[in-house]
């Protein structure tokens, strides 16, 4: 296709994303929703939840929390219908502006929906005049790549609004403006052709960026529609990035200017009181530890370690909690990597846990030493044979000259032991146990004032006792 026109920004994969003309991208909806299955109320579901997802990455809940979004009378609009759906279930408060409002069934049954959630419909003309006081972020889903012509009553109205809102220099004090796949008013080629339309701050694009995206100024461009099947990649030579984990949309275009000293979240927490937690922290810590598991954290287990050599020169890493009871907390390793000549030359370490979606930390300090042989010995012989073989291959923080020759001598490792037999733990692997002298459970709140419990040991009547006290955070 030779309107087809490839960006020169690179997407999140390293590779040069497609850009779309309008009308190759009227060719791809209609094979899609022709030969290849695709309903239109399909397409808009997943389109309205990339919007939705790309929204709640970059405008985090606490900060940025009361949305409008505006629908216009076609597809695009239904576009912003289902994302405020989704907004809603996200714990954000939509409202939403639909001046034009089309029988069709699938719209109609849109708006059900978004009324059996009692989400306010607002009409034109009750919108406030200022709607920075009442919004932080606006949603256009008015226009997509499909409009021609100018923008008629009260649509031009709200466009000028919006372009109001964008010459506001000062971001943090207006709302934050997204666009659905066109800035509604641009050309969707050539985008704003006169230069005085709206300059969004977010444009979700999908199936794939239209070339007025090239024109997008913006701090944040993402890419959703994650449906777009082999054929049409095949067809349209399409160059598009992967999609990260489950995430419903991507990030692509240049990445955003930061201003590191302001990064910062506004945490909500429930609070976190002596009186609610447990007299014992090991008790504590296995409550907080099991619900990170039912809340689906990503290896809840991992900890940082951080040891020190004789002279105190601190070094730290990740590593995976494997055990924990009354005795401690058990991790393995080879033993003669860093952390264990750290711990040859001082036997003390710290363990941080971060559970960052539940605002959660946990500090253990304590005193450390090996476990014995029998259970290192166990352990070794549960894990994955894969993961045997590359205990014994790693010689763990040794300098090698390339990555072939873990490669080969796993090789070699797994054919020796093919037959299935016994893969013997190596003598310079096994695990420690920290056992601790410290805990301290942090909760973060709002305004910077986290909650920090610190449980400590105390000599009480001839006996030791886990003593709690309140941190200033």
């Amino acid at each position: 296709m030779a309107s087809l026109a490839v960006s020169a920004s690179a997407s999140a994969s390293g590779e040069e994303v497609t850009h779309l003309a309008q009308r190759e991208a009227a060719e791809i909806d209609e094979q899609l929703m022709g030969p290849l299955g695709f309903s239109v109320d399909q397409l808009m579901e997943l389109a309205g939840l990339s919007v939705a997802a790309a929204v709640a990455e970059v405008y985090k809940l606490g900060e940025h929390t009361r949305v409008l979004v505006i629908c216009g009378p076609g597809n695009n609009g239904g576009d912003g219908l289902v994302a405020a759906r989704h907004l809603h279930h996200f714990g954000y408060k939509p409202s939403v502006c639909y001046p034009k409002r089309t029988p069709k069934p699938l719209y109609s049954g849109l708006c059900t929906q978004l009324e059996s959630l009692t989400i306010p419909f607002v009409p034109v003309e009750d919108l406030p005049a200022n709607l920075s006081e009442e919004f932080d972020i606006i949603i256009d889903a008015m226009f997509g790549f499909s409009f021609h012509g100018t923008p008629r009553p009260p649509f031009d109205d709200l466009i000028n609004r919006l372009v109001s809102l964008s010459a506001i220099d000062n971001s943090a004090k207006r709302p934050a403006i997204v666009s659905v796949d066109i800035p509604s008013g641009w050309h969707v080629e050539e985008g704003d052709i006169n230069g005085g339309g709206f300059k969004p701050d977010m444009l979700v694009s999908l199936t794939a960026p239209k070339l007025c995206a090239k024109k997008f100024t913006g701090p944040h461009h993402f890419l959703g529609g994650r449906f777009v099947p082999p054929p049409i990649v095949s067809k349209y030579k399409l160059h598009l990035p992967p999609y990260p984990g489950t995430s419903m949309c991507v990030r692509i275009g240049k990445a955003p200017s930061v201003d590191i000293s302001s990064l910062r979240e506004n945490y909500i927490s429930p609070e976190l009181l002596e009186n609610q937690v447990m007299p014992d922290p090991f008790d504590q810590f296995v409550r907080w530890f099991d619900e990170a598991v039912t809340a689906g954290l990503r290896e809840p287990n991992a900890m940082a370690l951080t040891t020190a050599d004789k002279e105190g020169k601190p070094s730290s890493r990740m590593v995976l909690l494997k055990g924990v009871d009354k005795q401690g907390f058990v991790w393995y390793t080879n033993y003669g990597s860093q952390k264990a000549h750290d711990l040859s030359e001082n036997p003390n370490a710290a363990l941080l846990f971060y559970w960052n979606e539940m605002n959660r930390q946990v500090r253990v300090e304590g005193s450390v030493q090996k476990v014995p042989e029998e259970e290192s010995e166990k352990y070794f012989h549960s894990r994955p044979r894969g993961s045997q073989l590359g205990a014994i291959v790693s010689k763990q923080s040794t300098i090698i000259p390339g990555r072939e020759v873990l490669q080969q001598a796993y090789k070699e490792l797994e054919q020796k032991y093919s037959d299935g037999s016994v893969i013997p733990k190596p003598d310079y692997w096994g695990g420690y146990r920290l056992t601790p002298k410290l805990f301290e459970f942090w909760q973060g709140q709002q305004s910077r004032l986290h909650d920090r419990l610190q449980y400590s040991l105390r000599e009480v009547d001839r006996s030791t006792v886990w003593h709690i006290e309140r941190l200033s955070p």
